[in-house]
């Protein structure tokens, strides 16, 4: 039985990880799109360079909660596969192998040069300071570097991956997420008709009949979904 998870922002809200867009367009008290997009990128690199440091500092604070753990120890009983929209390390750090990250990784930085190289932060081959980079930060080749995450306005790589994930998928399940933020919210759409869909989220959106609606937050959705596959 294959399972794919396509995880949100409120995967990780019970890690103390703050939603990407808050009220009013807001992350950290930033307006989203001077933090998150192409155009403020551009008009201040160091801005945005500041702004992931201190998300990473953030990130280091927390820990995986229930719902991540009890994801991780699925695996040693079912092929299990991530997709996550969060751009932190919580389910890799929970213990989840196949995680496929849609909107970059947190802890990884670019090269702005293609072909890519990427670098896990803290990395000794850049120029940078431990989790810390900025405009001038280089690798040894001497190639300037950026946070590994897709911005507002850029394309997203991996979610041809995740189409084939969720049309492969025997059991599709959605955690945490308004299902508003596309494409990742068109994933649902590619599951096969005779794929169990479930949707875990403590204010649910609305969504076809077909899906099997958990109106919980995802330590208790999580294990509620767990009890349920047993019967499957």
């Amino acid at each position: 039985m294959k399972i794919v998870v396509s995880s949100g922002a409120g995967m990780s809200a019970e890690s103390g990880i703050t939603t990407f867009r808050d009220a009013g367009g807001l992350w950290e008290n930033y307006p989203v799109m001077d933090v998150a997009s192409v155009e403020g990128f551009a008009r201040d690199p160091a801005l945005v360079h500041h702004f992931y440091n201190e998300r990473r500092k953030q990130l280091l604070e927390a820990q995986p909660n229930a719902a991540h753990i009890a994801l991780a120890e699925l695996e040693k009983t079912h092929d299990v596969h991530i997709v996550t929209q969060n751009v932190d390390d919580l389910h890799e750090r929970a213990g989840s192998t196949r995680v496929l990250h849609l909107h970059g990784e947190l802890m990884k930085v670019r090269t702005m040069r293609e072909p890519y190289s990427y670098y896990q932060l803290p990395c000794d081959q850049l120029s940078g300071e431990g989790l810390c980079t900025s405009p001038e930060t280089t690798d040894r080749d001497g190639l300037h570097v950026r946070p590994h995450i897709v911005f507002f306005g850029e394309d997203v790589p991996n979610f041809q991956p995740a189409c084939r994930l969720a049309q492969e998928a025997d059991v599709f399940v959605v955690i945490g997420t308004t299902l508003s933020v596309y494409p990742a919210a068109a994933l649902l759409q590619y599951t096969r008709e005779d794929t169990k869909v479930f949707y875990i989220d403590p204010k649910p959106a609305a969504v076809p009949e077909w899906v099997n609606v958990i109106a919980k937050p995802a330590t208790q959705g999580v294990a509620e979904f767990i009890e349920i596959l047993r019967t499957l």
